[in-house]
C-alpha cells in the first residue's frame, strides 16, 4: 500500500488507535476532533462524549489490540494505574483492563501526540470532500483539507457521513442509567465482585453494577427502564446515596467508612443499540475512500462492556484490509462491510434481543418460553446447571459469537419450563426503591 495522507474524524479510542497504527505504517495522519484534550489544570470535560465519565469495562479484545500494535501504550496505562483483569487462579491471563475512560484516553492521546507522523487538530469536520467519485479530504471549520483517505471514527453521535449511508438499524433499547465515581479510603479493601470486570446484581425490576477502575477508584451504576420517571430521580445525589444504603451490592462498596464519591451523580440518558454499514440505500459504497469504523458502525448498551472491544476489533480488521486491498479503497470498504456483517452485527443483534427481553421482565412479564431465549437467560441458567457455564465461556469472553450458545438453549429451556427462575439479588424491589427515592427527594 502506498503512503497516504489519512484524515481521521474523531480522537476517541478508535481514531487514536488507528492514527498511531497507520503512522507506524508510514502514512501521514491528521486526527480532527472538536475537543482539544485535557485543560491546563488537568480537567477534561470531553465535549460531545456523554459516556466519557461513565463506567467502562475494557475487555480482552482491547488488551489484544493494544498488545498487537502498541504494547508500550498498554504498559503506560498499567503504569498510570490501570489494573489488568484476570481469572482467579490464572494471573498470567489478562482478560481485560480495569480503568476509567479518562485514563485510557489520556494515555492513548499522549502516545498519539508523540507519535511521528500524527497530527492532532482541533476543529469541526463539516463534511467530506469528493473528487471524481472518491473522497479527497474534509471541510474543517469551512476550510478544505486534502487527504487520500478519510476515516470516520466520530462515534455514536457523529453526523459526518450520515446522509451518504443507508439508515442505521436499531435505536432506543428502552433502558437508561445513572452512575457515580468513588475512591476507596486509605486502608479500605475492594468490595465483592462476581466477574473479572466487577459486580453485576439483578434485582426485581432493575440492575446495579460496580466497575472497579484504576488507582482505587470505582463506579456504581443503577440501570432502569427508560420510561421509569420515579427511578429517574436517582440523578439526585441524596436519592442515589439512599439507594446505595438500601441495596446490599452497592452498600458494601459505597458505605462512608470504605469510600467517598469523587463525582456528582451522572445521568446516562437513554441507551441505544445501532448498526450501520458502509453502503447507501442503493447497496453500493457510500463514497469510496470514506471508511466508517468504531461506534460509527456499531454501538451497544454498556452493561456488557462490548463497544470499545468491537470498535478496536474493526480497527484491527481495517488495518489488515488496507494491507491486503492495497490502493483499492472501494474493495476495502466492501470487505470491511462483509467482515462486520459476520463478526460485529451478531453482537448488535444479541444486545437487541437481550435488552428487549430485559425491558419485558422489568415491566413485570415472565420469561416468554415461546420465543428464542436471549443469551443472558441461557447463561443465567448455569445457576441451575453449572455445566452450562463452561460451554458458555467463549461467548462470555467474546471469543465465540452469540450463535455458539444455541446448542445450550434446549437445556436452558428445560430448566425454565420446570418453573425455575434466577435468584433475585437481595435488596428493595423496583417499587420499594421508587418509594424510597421519592420520599428522599420530597423530604430533602
Amino acid at each position: 500500500m502506498n503512503r497516504r495522507r489519512v484524515a481521521i474524524v474523531g480522537a476517541g479510542p478508535t481514531g487514536l488507535y488507528l492514527a498511531i497504527a497507520l503512522a507506524r505504517r508510514h502514512h501521514h495522519v491528521m486526527v480532527v476532533d472538536r475537543d482539544g484534550g485535557p485543560a491546563r489544570d488537568g480537567s477534561w470535560g470531553r465535549k460531545g462524549v456523554m459516556q466519557f465519565h461513565h463506567p467502562h469495562g475494557f475487555r480482552g479484545q482491547v488488551v489484544d489490540a493494544l498488545t498487537a500494535e502498541m504494547p508500550e501504550v498498554l504498559e503506560a496505562m498499567i503504569t498510570a494505574g490501570a489494573v489488568p483483569a484476570t481469572i482467579p487462579g490464572m494471573p498470567e491471563l489478562i482478560v481485560g483492563l480495569r480503568c476509567r475512560r479518562d485514563l485510557f484516553e489520556r494515555v492513548l492521546r499522549n502516545a498519539a501526540e508523540h507519535e511521528p507522523g500524527v497530527e492532532l487538530r482541533r476543529g469541526h469536520a463539516d463534511r467530506p470532500v469528493a473528487d471524481r467519485g472518491q473522497a479527497s479530504g474534509l471541510i474543517i471549520d469551512g476550510q478544505r483539507v486534502d487527504a487520500d483517505m478519510v476515516i470516520d471514527a466520530s462515534g455514536r453521535v457523529g453526523r459526518l457521513g450520515q446522509p451518504l449511508r443507508a439508515p442505521a438499524l436499531g435505536g432506543d433499547c428502552g433502558l437508561a442509567y445513572v452512575s457515580r465515581q468513588y475512591v476507596l479510603l486509605r486502608g479500605a479493601d475492594e468490595g465483592p465482585v462476581n466477574s473479572p470486570m466487577g459486580l453485576i446484581a439483578n434485582l426485581a425490576g432493575y440492575q446495579v453494577v460496580v466497575f472497579p477502575h484504576d488507582n482505587r477508584t470505582f463506579s456504581a451504576l443503577i440501570a432502569r427502564l427508560a420510561t421509569d420517571r420515579e427511578l429517574a430521580r436517582l440523578r439526585d445525589g441524596r436519592a442515589f446515596d439512599a439507594a446505595c444504603r438500601a441495596i446490599p451490592a452497592l452498600t458494601t462498596w459505597t458505605r462512608p467508612d470504605r469510600s467517598r464519591p469523587i463525582t456528582a451523580v451522572l445521568p446516562g440518558g437513554r441507551l441505544t443499540n445501532s448498526y450501520q454499514g458502509q453502503r447507501n440505500t442503493a447497496g453500493t459504497v457510500a463514497l469510496p475512500g470514506l471508511i466508517f469504523v468504531g461506534d460509527a458502525v456499531c454501538t451497544t448498551t454498556p452493561t456488557a462492556g462490548r463497544t470499545v472491544a468491537t470498535s478496536l476489533m474493526q480497527a484491527q480488521q481495517l488495518l489488515l484490509l488496507l494491507e491486503v486491498e492495497g490502493d483499492d479503497l472501494h474493495a476495502c470498504s466492501m470487505a470491511l462491510e462483509g467482515w462486520c456483517d459476520a463478526n460485529i452485527q451478531p453482537w448488535f443483534d444479541d444486545h437487541v434481543a437481550m435488552d428487549a427481553a430485559q425491558v419485558s421482565r422489568w415491566s413485570g412479564h415472565d420469561i416468554d418460553l415461546t420465543k428464542r431465549l436471549p443469551s443472558d437467560l441461557i447463561v443465567t441458567a448455569a445457576e441451575a446447571d453449572p455445566s452450562i457455564i463452561d460451554r458458555a465461556g467463549p461467548y462470555l469472553a467474546m471469543a465465540a459469537l452469540p450463535d455458539s450458545l444455541r446448542g445450550l438453549e434446549p437445556r436452558a429451556r428445560e430448566i425454565y419450563q420446570t418453573g425455575w427462575r434466577p435468584d433475585v439479588a437481595p435488596g428493595p424491589s423496583r417499587d420499594e426503591l421508587a418509594s424510597l427515592v421519592m420520599d428522599t427527594v420530597a423530604t430533602a
